[in-house]
């Protein structure tokens, strides 16, 4: 559990320095992701990017298991 709270720590730590570069990255507006705009109505469904976040963050436990 230390480890972890080690580790979460760092990557806070990590992603607030870089978060100039982060918001450079479109997620949310990846080619893929679903957006249906009609009169009154908006839906906008990041399936692209849910799976790029998944994979990520299944590589990362992956890594931090090993």
């Amino acid at each position: 559990m230390n480890r972890f709270l080690i580790v979460v720590g760092i990557l806070c730590i990590l992603a607030g320095l870089g978060w100039h570069w982060l918001v450079r990255i479109p997620f949310g507006r990846l080619p893929g992701d679903i957006h249906v705009v009609h009169d009154g109505f908006s839906f906008h469904f990041p399936i692209v990017t849910c799976i790029v976040i998944s994979i990520v963050v299944s590589a990362l436990l992956w890594v931090l298991r090993r």
